[in-house]
């Protein structure tokens, strides 16, 4: 593992794993996850890490404001082996959110459908022709008026944890797409983190465990808070 820092003008991105086959960013909010369009989306994690990897290839996203970790493909065997294993549903993955409100439960499972609004880049909850999607959920920590909750996302639909958990009624924390002026003015960014992946290598196919630690800012909201088991 090469954990080596290429510092931006808005900060460090930082490799978690390094190796022939694939390479693991902590990619921080604000920056996308690959190429887009207009000027505002000129930078992305895909173009800092083809810069030392010139045949680099992301195998998914994070949304612009999600923050953590990002997987890159070298080779394009490596890269498929990746996709097929997101596709069969095989990579455990594992997030955490800020959310507004505090939950009664303490765990559960979300199962609603979702859909893509025509035109836009926006999700919702559609139970006639949306395509399944599945979240669970564990409280780990409570504050007065938020919770702080571990999230295991079963499908990978755009916006899906954002959308599943406006739907429980606890929109994440600055969110200034689903959620009202409140809401978007409580956090400085996106209270959500892409935390820990778990695979199978591409080429050993031995187990692999990545993690990514929430950046600062989720730990001054833990201010006050009880921590739950």
């Amino acid at each position: 593992m090469d954990d080596w820092r290429y510092s931006p003008p808005d900060g460090p991105l930082r490799v978690i794993h390094d190796d022939r086959d694939l390479v693991a960013v902590d990619k921080p909010s604000g920056l996308l996850s690959i190429p887009g369009r207009g000027e505002e989306l000129v930078d992305s994690a895909l173009q800092r890490v083809i810069l030392r990897w010139p045949t680099a290839q992301a195998v998914h996203r994070l949304d612009l404001d999600t923050s953590g970790l990002l997987v890159f493909a070298t080779r394009g065997k490596a890269a498929r082996s990746l996709m097929a294993q997101l596709r069969e549903r095989a990579v455990q993955k594992r997030y955490v959110a800020w959310v507004d409100g505090e939950l009664r439960e303490e765990r559960g499972t979300i199962d609603l459908p979702l859909s893509r609004e025509a035109g836009r880049p926006r999700s919702f909850v559609d139970p006639e022709a949306g395509r399944p999607s599945r979240t669970r959920y564990a409280v780990a920590a409570r504050a007065p008026g938020r919770t702080l909750l571990d999230l295991w996302p079963e499908t990978g639909r755009s916006h899906q944890l954002r959308v599943h958990l406006m739907s429980l009624g606890h929109v994440i924390l600055g969110d200034r797409f689903y959620g009202d002026e409140r809401v978007a003015a409580a956090a400085p960014r996106l209270m959500l983190h892409a935390q820990s992946l778990r695979l199978a290598h591409p080429f050993s196919g031995a187990p692999l465990q990545l993690e990514a630690p929430p950046p600062g800012e989720f730990s001054s909201l833990l201010s006050g808070a009880a921590g739950c088991s």
